[in-house]
């Protein structure tokens, strides 16, 4: 066990989380977390099932005296947003994840930390290992694939659980409830490549050249969105833009961004440049990393962009085809399209440019749009497609998922906003949220579930700069626990 995670409370959780984290856990790679938590379950003595998809549902009996308190759920997903730093080796597919408390924060080295959502696993079994705890029947929810298209959601089947309420615990602020969330929808354009040899460019003396865009804070695309954070899609498409029309540069290669779920943190490219602008080409990109530190001196302070010799390539893109795909890299959308009419400062509609990556002579873009009104989640695809369809791409969106409508008459909502009032003695805030929670899903299959969701404190969740607050997750097992005790 990480030394550090002995001394935090509540023991049981970190006790979990600390397991949970030397355990691989990609999206789409779960079956080691899967078939830990159907033995853990096993373990524990408990009613355990696992279905096709790989979801895994853990039931509690009541304590003698609650069987007729309303039977509740808490859902967790097991996959983790898997970002690292370009200087950090690690392997997520088999590494486990190197935690270290600084101060007040829990955080990894390097990596992302995994507490989205792998802390909302480790309450939800340390409620079924609590022996103490007087409650209702419980039934613990453990979902696959929630970061890369919510499959595990969409595969459950009906009848899988049945509790009447049910307490998502994938939210990253202590003291506020959600009770909505945005629907969403992901958009991947690719083109085919078109090359030339650099031997037949006009001029033929040509030098290489990696420039890359780094530092940014990146962040969570739909509860990070509009917070006026850089891309580093865009500031790169910028650059390049520029240092074709101005000193004839040629792209080689090209890679930014990574996860569609994740606003872009670094990203590079490969050019080759007339030996004659070379020197010219180095000034300029001087010159934009003092730019990008001015425009960004707030919220990504940390911005660098900057040039180093690479090795030579014998092909670039074909002038015509560079100058398409840095158009549209340029002109596609990305941040908030729109504002909620209804809620005030809480964003309707969004889209997040998260990826460009070349290799085996193709292009692939990778956006997500988001919004909690169906049909301007639409608009905002058609607009992000129109972007590459001008320029001949092939554009897929997949079928999305839908949103969660708020019920502020909730009695789950009620209970919990008294359990917070009688222990914290102020009101928690109720919201909705512009992020994707597989409330909606649940919503479509259990129509008359009766839906929250809730969590501990995480910042910078879907980058390297994730950590989690540990105090807040102390407060979060409280709330749980004066739950139960209100609970009828």
């Amino acid at each position: 066990m990480n030394e550090e995670m002995l001394n935090l409370k509540p023991a049981k959780v970190f006790y979990y989380f600390n397991e949970i984290t030397k355990i691989p856990r990609p999206s789409k790679k779960e079956t080691l977390i899967s078939e830990w938590l159907e033995k853990t379950g096993i373990a524990l003595g408990l009613p355990t099932k696992r279905d096709k998809a790989g979801n895994v549902l853990i039931s509690k009996p009541a304590t003698p005296g609650k069987e007729n308190v309303t039977p509740v759920i808490f859902q967790s997903h097991m996959d983790m947003v898997c970002e690292k730093n370009n200087d950090t080796q690690f392997d997520f597919e088999k590494d486990p994840i190197q935690t270290y408390v600084d101060g007040e924060w829990l955080k990894a080295k390097g990596t992302t930390l995994g507490a989205d959502d792998g802390i909302g696993m480790a309450i939800a079994l340390a409620i079924l290992d609590d022996k103490e705890l007087e409650h209702g029947p419980i039934e613990c929810l453990f979902t696959v694939d929630e970061e890369t298209g919510l499959s595990g959601a969409k595969a459950l089947e009906a009848g899988f659980m049945t509790g009447k309420m049910l307490i998502n615990l994938d939210s990253e602020d202590e003291g506020q409830f959600f009770i909505g969330c945005a629907g969403g929808k992901d958009t991947v354009a690719t083109l085919e490549c078109d090359y030339e040899k650099v031997k037949e460019l006009e001029g033929g003396d040509y030098r290489f050249y990696k420039i890359t865009v780094k530092g940014l804070q990146g962040g969570h695309s739909g509860d990070d969105i509009n917070k006026g954070r850089g891309n580093a899609v865009k500031l790169l498409a910028r650059v390049l833009w520029n240092a074709y029309c101005d000193y004839g540069t040629r792209i080689a290669d090209i890679n930014a961004g990574n996860l569609r779920n994740a606003i872009a943190r670094e990203g590079y490219a490969v050019v080759a440049v007339p030996a004659d602008k070379a020197s010219e080409l180095e000034a300029y990109i001087k010159e934009m990393d003092a730019t990008y530190k001015n425009e960004f001196h707030t919220t990504d302070a940390g911005v660098t962009v900057t040039m180093e010799t690479a090795e030579p390539t014998d092909k670039v893109l074909e002038e015509t085809f560079q100058i398409d795909v840095v158009n549209a890299l340029l002109v596609c959308p990305h941040g908030v399209q729109a504002m909620s009419q209804d809620i005030p400062g809480f964003v309707e509609t969004s889209t997040n440019l998260a990826s460009v990556k070349m290799g085996d002579d193709k292009i692939v873009i990778t956006t997500s749009q988001r919004s909690s009104v169906e049909s301007r989640k639409q608009a905002v695809v058609d607009k992000v497609s129109t972007a590459f369809w001008m320029v001949g791409a092939d554009v897929v969106s997949g079928d999305g998922y839908p949103g969660w409508n708020p019920n502020p008459d909730s009695q789950v909502l009620h209970v919990l906003v008294d359990a917070y009032k009688n222990l914290f003695h102020k009101d928690p805030q109720v919201l909705a949220i512009h992020a994707g929670l597989e409330c909606g899903l649940f919503s479509e299959k259990y129509p008359d579930l009766d839906m929250v969701s809730i969590g501990p404190t995480l910042r910078g969740v879907h980058s390297p700069d994730e950590k989690l607050e540990i105090k807040t997750v102390q407060m979060c097992w409280d709330l749980l626990v004066e739950f139960f005790r209100l609970l009828k």
